[in-house]
């Protein structure tokens, strides 16, 4: 099968990158409004960019039913601030409660349980659940599309990390122990239990 994404539909390439691109993590993204609501929202377009100074990336896209950007993406444009929050196994579903289009006045730690806790240098509070909390501030903004499925990719510049004692050592962070997932195709997660190791060649 060979696709011309010109001549797609946008929904149908949509479909082949999340079935293609797999396993995604997820930034489980908590920011807060100018009023002080606040907001709770997994992306799994997510990746880590680099380490000096330590950037991550993760692109919010604009919604398909009404053409609107997402709450996340408002509250970081207008307080440059925002927390990645690592999902585990354990609180899955709660996560997945966050994901519904809600109207901007609801909190989605309130619809989900879950439980929002102060941040030390930004406002939008850390998810206590999360075993890894990484506070960020705005690096850059890029915008790709306005249209419905198109995006912006937003780069933050971690300014703390909060990491479980009982998973870390030597700066080295256990997977048996963090047990996060990642997204595939539809309605699919992925766990991180199944590994294998491969030795990087020496040149």
């Amino acid at each position: 099968m060979i696709v011309d994404p010109g001549a797609a539909d946008p929904r149908n390439v949509y479909k082949l990158m999340i079935g293609a691109i797999v396993p995604r993590p997820i930034a489980f993204v908590s920011t807060i409004s100018p009023d002080g609501i606040l907001n709770l929202a997994p992306f799994s377009f997510f990746m880590g960019v680099c380490a000096n100074p330590p950037v991550i990336a993760f692109a919010p896209t604009i919604r398909p039913t009404d053409g609107r950007q997402k709450d996340t993406l408002n509250n970081i444009e207008a307080t440059r601030e925002f927390v990645v929050n690592i999902v585990s196994e354990e609180f899955a579903e709660k996560m997945n409660q966050c994901s519904g289009e809600y109207p901007p006045q609801v909190d989605e730690f309130a619809v989900s349980g879950l439980t929002p806790v102060a941040s030390d240098l930004v406002k939008p509070p850390r998810v206590a659940e999360s075993k890894v909390n990484m506070e960020c501030r705005l690096f850059q903004l890029v915008r790709i599309s306005d249209k419905p499925l198109g995006g912006s990719v937003v780069l933050g510049e971690i300014v703390r990390f909060h990491v479980d004692d009982a998973l870390i050592d030597d700066f080295r962070i256990d997977p048996d122990k963090l047990r996060a997932i990642g997204r595939m195709g539809g309605s699919g997660y992925a766990r991180t239990r199944d590994r294998f190791e491969l030795v990087r060649p020496k040149t």
